[in-house]
């Protein structure tokens, strides 16, 4: 029988530093020995000290790339990350229904692990009419939740609360990543109403660029390959913890994780 390498596709912005984006998400599907497929949604000019400028592709040329790929390799599972406006928005959702597309997580990026803001203002309200309704999972972290939410949230009953809040616009999962909590760096998994908590010891680094982005490629990783949702988040925390405890220490700010420490 020949061997078949299940495919996952990322949707997201170019990286130059190879930190995050595009390039993380590469890597970490090699690392999950997956075959990667990307469809660049922007280029980016950033380094592990900020986000210095931002090219967007033309959503013609967005839509063209995903035809190129759902009519030939076709993926078994689909991470979107970098979205910058609501014209890509809106192509992107409209290709994902058409290719019947699968195993969608969505990070909704919208502030740099350095602080850079990613995401155009109006963008916000396409991603929650037309995006976040299409995914299979979102992976807000603190930041991310309170701008789709409306409200702040400080502790761990507030995330499920977000959660609660956040399964209007999402009718499958939601994980809400708990690394900006004060005392924790607990992640919320809400399923089908139901709360399921996952606890890791906090890793004592400031090179954390490009975590967002490697975990929902991780767990898109282990979707394709027929995790369940829960097992996949589970699976996708152990490999992050791993890449940061591996102890890369690259370029003068926030630096990037070792993606292929286990290789």
């Amino acid at each position: 029988m020949a061997f078949r390498m299940k495919k996952v596709l990322t949707i997201a912005g170019s990286d130059c530093s190879g930190g995050a984006g595009i390039q993380a998400d590469l890597k970490t599907m090699t690392a999950h020995k997956v075959y990667g497929m990307s469809v660049i949604t922007a280029l980016t000019a950033q380094n592990t000290t900020g986000v210095y400028g931002i090219f967007e592709t033309d959503p013609a040329f967005v839509a063209q790339q995903l035809d190129c790929v759902f009519t030939d390799i076709v993926p078994d599972a689909v991470k979107i990350g970098m979205v910058s406006s609501a014209e890509i928005i809106r192509v992107i959702a409209q290709k994902l229904t058409q290719y019947h597309a699968k195993n969608i997580v969505l990070d909704p990026v919208m502030v740099a692990t350095s602080g850079g803001k990613l995401i155009a203002d109006h963008a916000a309200e396409a991603m929650i009419s037309d995006l976040i309704p299409a995914a299979d999972l979102i992976t807000p972290n603190l930041p991310e939740a309170e701008c789709l939410c409306g409200f702040s949230i400080e502790e761990k009953n507030g995330m499920a609360e977000a959660a609660r809040e956040l399964s209007r616009f999402c009718k499958k999962g939601i994980l809400i990543k708990g690394g900006h909590l004060s005392d924790t760096a607990d992640d919320l998994l809400y399923v089908n109403g139901t709360l399921h908590w996952f606890s890791r010891e906090r890793i004592d680094t400031e090179n954390t660029h490009g975590t967002g982005c490697t975990l929902s490629s991780a767990i898109a990783c282990n979707l394709a390959m027929g995790f369940s949702m829960e097992e996949s988040v589970k699976n996708a925390k152990d490999y992050i913890t791993g890449a940061l405890k591996a102890g890369l220490n690259l370029g003068k700010g926030n630096g990037p994780m070792n993606h292929c420490y286990a290789l």
